[in-house]
């Protein structure tokens, strides 16, 4: 793939605030899959995960929500961040959605459980500290993958 094209399909940077707020609305969607046990809001939440990992944050549903109805109340943005670690954190909460949804409609709620509590866990940080772990392991792996790169290279 040529570099234009690698390019038009990454995805703008994206404002930090939006992926806290999304992170949040994440954290109490999750939050009452737990208490409910409901397997199908996890299902819908599954769904927000995968808009944002697929097709790409400008489309995930909280994004959207972020840019309609709170950040026309901001002032701009003073710095950006690269999409590409928050759409790999997306990629990450949709693995975790999807065992849980999995676990909670196949009448494995233990499994639903964990997988929806190690997701809220991740939401939980992002939205109350801007710690990203989806973010942070992208990094990780991009740091291994370099390295190895290099060594192969030597």
């Amino acid at each position: 793939m040529s570099t234009s094209a690698a390019s038009a399909r990454r995805d703008p940077p994206v404002d930090p605030r939006g992926v806290r707020f999304s992170a949040l609305v994440t954290t109490v969607v999750l939050a009452l899959v737990l208490i409910t046990g409901s397997g199908l809001l996890l299902a819908a939440q599954t769904v927000v995960f995968a808009l944002g990992s697929i097709a790409g944050l400008r489309f995930a549903p909280y994004s959207v929500l972020f840019r309609v109805l709170v950040a026309p109340r901001l002032a701009p943005p003073t710095q950006r961040e690269d999409a590409a670690p928050v759409r790999f954190s997306q990629t990450v909460g949709l693995v975790f959605a999807v065992v849980g949804t999995a676990g909670y409609l196949g009448g494995l709620t233990v499994l639903g459980v964990v997988a929806t509590a190690f997701a809220l866990a991740a939401a939980f940080l992002n939205a109350a500290f801007g710690f990203c772990l989806g973010c942070e392991m992208y990094a990780l792996i991009a740091r291994l993958k370099n390295r190895n790169e290099q060594g192969a290279t030597a």
